[in-house]
């Protein structure tokens, strides 16, 4: 597999292919410097990290990465502690496990460790990925949870603040795989200032450090453009009243496309499109 660019972020839908081709874990791989690549796995999403870790670990020792760490922030507190300071400086990929989203911001949010990686993204010196979880807490804004398979309505989506990586964004994963779409629109019904950005299982938006994302893997990103909303009820609804959402843009993107998240615009995949049938 060639990877055409170095991907700073990746955004992963979770359910990653683990045992087959590896197609989004080789992308993260390579990005991080391949076989001169140091990773840091956070497992804290998870309630058991052990696990979670060492899964991860085999992968990327497997890979071929010269080094692979597990860094198993424990606590909120042990956010600020230098030993975890110490091993970061060292990597040059983090990946971010799946879990629960709550858990992995009440562990990192504000730490000194998350700062630090705040600062080595800002100076390109460092490759972050997460699945699940580790994609939801990506926004300024994150889905903490909520239902799926009704209309879309306020109670259907809890909503807290996300760590801000990118934060345009407001990230759903898991996405058509557990029929999320009601949620992410309830979501956005909430905060139109944001970019939807639904994404599918074993399916990453790559983002490319341009102020573009490519798709990556086997299903869909869904993405929710609401810049030229002009109406919704949601300020003056109920909790279970469906929503009235007016002049939406709904983008479906597959692997090889890429969308412009400052400009909000498709990049025209170079294929010419199919005629109908």
């Amino acid at each position: 597999m060639t990877i055409p660019t170095k991907y700073p972020i990746m955004a992963i839908g979770g359910a990653e292919d683990k045992v087959g081709k590896l197609e989004i874990l080789t992308a993260f791989f390579k990005s991080a410097g391949g076989q001169q690549a140091t990773i840091g796995i956070v497992p804290c999403a998870s309630q058991e990290p052990s696990v979670v870790g060492a899964r991860y670990y085999r992968i990327f020792t497997e890979l071929g990465a010269r080094s692979v760490q597990i860094l198993n922030i424990r606590s909120p507190q042990e956010g600020d502690e230098s030993r975890w300071i110490e091993r970061l400086d060292t990597c040059t990929g983090v990946f971010l496990s799946g879990g629960d989203q709550v858990r992995l911001f009440d562990f990192i949010h504000n730490s000194t460790f998350m700062m630090a990686i705040m600062q080595r993204l800002h100076l390109g010196s460092l490759v972050l990925a997460g699945t699940s979880a580790g994609a939801a807490v990506m926004g300024e804004k994150m889905i903490s949870g909520g239902s799926s398979g009704e209309s879309p309505n306020r109670s259907l989506v809890d909503l807290m603040d996300g760590l801000g990586i990118i934060p345009e964004l407001l990230v759903d994963q898991h996405f058509h795989n557990r029929n999320r779409m009601a949620r992410l629109l309830s979501a956005i019904a909430a905060h139109p200032d944001k970019l939807g950005i639904g994404i599918d299982e074993d399916t990453c938006a790559a983002f490319r450090g341009d102020g573009t994302f490519e798709v990556v893997g086997k299903g869909a990103v869904t993405v929710i453009d609401p810049r030229a909303l002009t109406h919704t009820n949601y300020p003056l609804s109920d909790g279970i009243s469906p929503l009235s959402l007016h002049d939406l843009q709904v983008h479906i993107l597959s692997a090889g496309d890429r969308y412009d998240y400052k400009r909000r615009s498709i990049h025209t995949p170079s294929v010419e499109m199919a005629s109908p049938v």
